[in-house]
């Protein structure tokens, strides 16, 4: 639990935004949940394919290996293609659903964490200003 407080209290700008397209994600693909074996295959694939095209794009031979950014370059093909697979003929607007409670949520979600991290920031620069 330890790294993670401290993960939050480094974390900048560029990882929040993907941090609220994960939840975004995790929100809408509650309500539109399909335990369909093909469209999860199908995601799997096009991630194999694209994430190892995106980690072949980013890699220098002399770079350590950071296994987070593997894991992100294949999780964000999958979340793409699996999203597309879910939405689709459902009326959305790019991202947005037509069904307002769900957009609603979706953001108050990414509200509701972007505070905590400001909650967490916050305390942390709290505690460094008393103690230096």
């Amino acid at each position: 639990m330890k790294w993670l407080m401290q993960y939050f209290r480094e974390i900048k700008l560029n990882k929040l935004i993907l941090w609220c397209y994960l939840i975004w994600y995790l929100v809408i693909i509650t309500f539109h949940f399909d335990p369909t074996p093909k469209i999860w295959i199908n995601a799997m694939g096009i991630s194999v394919v694209i994430g190892t095209a995106l980690i072949l794009s980013v890699s220098n031979s002399n770079d350590k290996v950071d296994y987070w950014q593997v894991f992100r370059l294949y999780l964000m093909p999958f979340c793409v293609s699996s999203f597309s697979s879910l939405i689709k003929d459902q009326g959305f607007i790019v991202i947005i659903s037509p069904k307002p409670q769900e957009t609603i949520l979706a953001i108050l979600s990414c509200v509701i964490f972007l505070l905590i991290i400001g909650a967490i920031k916050f305390t942390n620069r709290e505690i460094k200003q008393e103690i230096g």
